[in-house]
């Protein structure tokens, strides 16, 4: 039975919460904020974690990146969840790894549906360690890139967008289908997003990203290099 934490300082939304995921069978434990989510993440590693973002003392942003720091907790699925709407809101947390994006106030239908959604993307396969094309070289465990040899520093999102193009070199990937993956909803918000990305991430392999080709009205392709 998957384990779902709460951290929700509101109580009435985080009763809600709760009510709605035990009768879709999951266990559930709540936490008001960053310290006893720590202390709990030390004993049991959950399924997934609701995480609130305006909490008290230390937001869910930086508890978002601590969490993707972590060994244990780097791949948890962690659904955000706030008051604010805004477009800005939701890319800063989905770029620090935020696998989906729930605004206040939201139906418990969605939530459980967003949740099993999550939950089932979370089961694949396992992932080769090392990834590579031409000077690229991506430790997917360690979650380091380099690019002949020289360290490259990404984003949540664009190491998970380096990586899908990675393991699909050769094959082109429409931008449906890589906001899907790598953003894992149904993006409502601004529809350029996956362009924005693709070309910091150019920026910043410097002479890799050369190999990131455009296909037109379709998407993106990484060409194999030797």
């Amino acid at each position: 039975m998957p384990l779902i934490y709460i951290v929700e300082d509101d109580v009435n939304i985080r009763e809600i919460q709760r009510y709605a995921l035990k009768n879709s069978g999951f266990q559930v434990q709540e936490f008001e904020c960053a310290r006893e989510l720590r202390q709990a993440v030390e004993k049991e590693v959950p399924s997934l974690i609701l995480l609130d973002i305006m909490l008290p003392g230390e937001n869910g942003l930086d508890i978002l990146a601590e969490l993707r720091r972590g060994i244990a907790t780097a791949k948890v699925p962690v659904i955000m969840v706030t008051a604010k709407s805004s477009e800005l809101d939701k890319v800063k947390g989905l770029d620090m790894g935020a696998d989906d994006y729930m605004t206040k106030p939201f139906g418990v239908m969605e939530l459980i549906s967003r949740v099993k959604a999550l939950l089932r993307r979370a089961e694949d396969l396992p992932e080769a360690a090392v990834l590579s094309n031409g000077e690229i070289v991506v430790d997917t465990k360690q979650r380091i890139v380099t690019v002949g040899g020289e360290v490259c520093e990404l984003t949540f999102k664009e190491f998970e967008l380096l990586k899908m193009l990675l393991m699909n070199a050769g094959i082109v990937l429409s931008r449906d289908k890589i906001m899907d993956q790598v953003w894992g909803f149904d993006y409502e918000g601004e529809s350029r997003t996956v362009d924005m990305h693709i070309k910091t991430l150019r920026q910043k392999l410097g002479r890799g990203g050369s190999s990131i080709k455009t296909v037109r009205n379709v998407g993106y392709r990484m060409d194999r290099e030797n």
